[in-house]
Order: C-alpha cells, then structure tokens, then sequence
C-alpha cells in the first residue's frame, strides 16, 4: 500500500500518529506529515488502514496502481462506502 498525507486539510487532530506513529509525525501545531517513505509495508497496514479511516477530514489517502487522467496515482479512499471523500459532503438523510 501507498498511501498521501494531504497536509493541507490536516487539522491537527493527531489519530494518524496515536495509531501509526512509525509513520506520521506531528509538528509543533499539532499538524501531521509522514515520517518516513509513504510505501507502507504489509505488517504496518492495519495501524496505517486505521488512522486512514479515523482521520476526521479525510487527509490521508490510499495511491492505487491505476492512474488518472493526467498520468499520476488515482488516489482513493478504503473504508465505508458511506464515508465522504476528500472535498465531499455527506448527503442529508
């Protein structure tokens, strides 16, 4: 797995480094960045897949091996279905 630290919609919640500190870091805000390579391995994926799912505004994302239109990585998103993307609103019941 692959995976993108959008630092940009980061809000300093800091659940990426309490479950996978091997692989984020938190500045002296509070923000997070990746503390090593963003290919995780194997062993690492559950505390990794878990601080993606638990990221409150969605600022980690999955790198797939398919590619976009403009030839980089299609980054997606693992989980729940329901779960709103990066930039996406929960439609109202």
């Amino acid at each position: 797995m692959k995976i993108k630290l959008d630092r940009t919609l980061c809000d300093g919640f800091g659940i990426c480094a309490k479950y996978a500190p091997e692989h984020f870091s938190l500045d002296d805000w509070g923000y997070a960045s990746l503390a090593g390579s963003p290919v995780i391995a194997p062993t690492d994926d559950p505390a990794v897949t878990r601080a993606l799912l638990d990221c409150p505004v969605h600022a980690i994302t999955t790198l797939s091996d398919r590619t976009g239109p403009d030839g980089n990585p299609a980054a997606t998103r693992t989980g729940s279905p329901a779960a709103p993307g990066p930039g996406e609103r929960k439609p109202l019941p």
